[in-house]
């Protein structure tokens, strides 16, 4: 299935570039998600005539993704979890958890742009965590985890 990519995709292409990718792929993912079109000869034409806003929205997505690790970079979360006296937490500290302690610290995160390589927190300690906001744009945050006494 042949497509014309509306703005990058990680390990696949760049804005304007024509792909060839797996049918389920693009029908599934890409053009649903408005990543991308048919490369048919009219979806060219189109692309060519709007490819000035295309890439204007790409750079105003890749600055705010700049601003966003810039006010991140380096920083720190604690988050609070019972757990037992050997550190083993009753639960898990999920993506979604470290989004809204860092949502609560004034940035907002969506639970998307946290990957947790190795599965959820299921311990107490320190753990570096990434924040993935745009296709080449990504920090590391420290995620504290502490239990509480309960």
């Amino acid at each position: 299935m042949k497509l014309i990519l509306l703005q990058k995709v990680q390990n696949l292409g760049a804005l304007g570039d024509t792909v060839n990718v797996k049918p389920g792929y693009g029908r599934n993912f890409l053009v649903p998600q408005g990543k991308a079109v048919p490369a048919t000869a009219a979806n060219l034409a189109s692309f060519e005539a709007k490819r000035a806003e295309y890439e204007a929205k790409a750079k105003s997505i890749l600055d705010e993704a700049e601003a966003r690790r810039a006010k991140l970079d380096g920083g720190s979360v604690t988050i609070k979890a019972h757990a037992s006296a050997e550190g083993k937490l009753y639960g898990s500290v999920t993506p979604r958890d470290i989004a809204d302690a860092l949502t609560a610290q004034g940035t907002p995160v969506q639970k998307s742009e946290v990957v947790l390589g190795e599965g959820p927190i299921r311990h107490t300690g320190e753990f570096d965590v990434v924040l993935h906001f745009a296709a080449d744009v990504e920090t590391t945050v420290k995620v504290i985890v502490e239990g509480d006494a309960a």
